[in-house]
């Protein structure tokens, strides 16, 4: 049985940030990745959001770092020439309670080091978006979009530079995974054929199916608070000239379970709004939503938008900690050491700011890396 040095299960921007940071040509790494190609997955059905870290409690690794995360994504693109735009993003107040409600984010976001946040009036509202209708808003200059499959491009192409070789494995799905002395074994179905490999390292970067990777593994998911919630979350389109060319979010919902419908810009210049929030048994990408409920939030910040030029565009999954009616969970991000699992590092509930965050996590999940090999 082949030996190596690290296994990344999965193959999304997470999975892809990790494998450039602990890649090396004196290290021989795979990433496994059960899709035909990579980033399948959440990775490539979201927002393409960078976020800027308001929403997050300043103890939280989420506000750490998305905070971490939002300077490394932009000097990344920059050095990269990856396509992103910095467009500013405002969050609409449309009363007393939702102006007290962003005071609160504002304060906040500023305890989590995110740049420029700002409250405006109902006029500089209008300066930016003429369109937009809201009492008062929280401006976050430094929030922006980016493009998510070059971003993973680039992940990808810095740990085959790095490596040496080529340590993707597609069409890879891990069906076992089990401690072997210093190691892991990792049990696999390759493109329909049983392969199993040891690992002195295994990074489960599995998004959806990562509290499944770390069941394999003999942890037990409900007492450890690993159990993953399915939230799906749908987007539509809209025909005709945007009526807005910032990111323009409503006050979140209170439940605490999405950032509200917001609007979508994508670097062509279409615009979406999403994604609402839905807890799923299955995996399927179908729009479920219907499209008057969507408008009708959409108008109470946008009254210019019309329900007949709303469309189905696409959906995406969250991987939450959350379930419903739970109060915030943060990322897990940890080496399962005292469990008896030396060098297994689980990465669990990586939803947003997942994009937004994934080279800061990469970096933590390097230094962990660093200190097992």
């Amino acid at each position: 049985m082949e030996r190596v040095d690290a296994v990344i299960i999965g193959a999304g921007v997470v999975g892809l940030a990790v494998a450039s940071v602990i890649a090396r040509r004196d290290r021989e790494i795979y990433v496994l990745e059960k899709e035909t190609r990579y980033g399948q997955g959440t990775s490539s059905r979201n927002s393409e959001v960078v976020h800027a870290g308001i929403y997050y409690p300043p103890w939280s690794l989420k506000a750490r770092l998305c905070v971490r995360g939002n300077a490394m994504i932009y000097r990344i693109c920059r050095e990269n020439n990856i396509a992103h735009k910095r467009l500013g993003k405002i969050i609409v107040a449309e009363n007393e309670a939702e102006i007290e409600q962003l005071e609160t984010l504002l304060k906040q976001g500023r305890d989590n080091g995110a740049r420029g946040l700002e409250m405006i009036d109902e006029d500089r509202i209008r300066e930016f978006e003429p369109l937009v209708r809201g009492e008062a808003a929280l401006y976050s200059p430094s929030t922006g979009i980016v493009d998510a499959h070059g971003l993973m491009d680039h992940f990808y192409r810095v740990a085959r530079r790095n490596s040496g070789g080529d340590p993707l494995v597609l069409d890879t799905e891990v069906t076992g995974l089990h401690p072997k002395g210093d190691g892991y074994v990792v049990e696999t179905v390759s493109g329909g054929e049983p392969f199993s490999i040891e690992a002195r390292v295994v990074v489960n970067a599995a998004g959806l199916y990562a509290d499944r990777v770390a069941e394999m593994a003999g942890i037990d998911i409900d007492e450890a608070g690993y159990r993953v919630h399915w939230c799906k979350g749908d987007y539509f389109s809209l025909t005709g000239r945007p009526p807005a060319r910032m990111l323009v979010y409503p006050a979140p919902p209170t439940d605490g379970v999405s950032l509200g419908i917001h609007t979508v810009p994508d670097l062509t210049g279409r615009l979406k709004f999403g994604p609402n929030a839905y807890y799923v048994d299955e995996i399927n990408y179908k729009v479920e939503s219907r499209v008057e409920d969507f408008w009708r939030d959409i108008v109470s910040y946008l009254p210019s938008v019309r329900v007949e030029d709303l469309h189905p565009d696409m959906s995406g999954i969250r991987a939450k900690l959350q379930g419903p009616g739970d109060p915030f969970r943060d990322f897990v991000i940890r080496h399962e050491e005292d469990r008896g699992l030396p060098g297994l590092i689980n990465l669990i509930g990586i939803e947003s700011p997942g994009l937004t965050s994934a080279p800061a996590i990469a970096e933590m999940v390097g230094e962990m890396v660093d200190e097992i090999l």
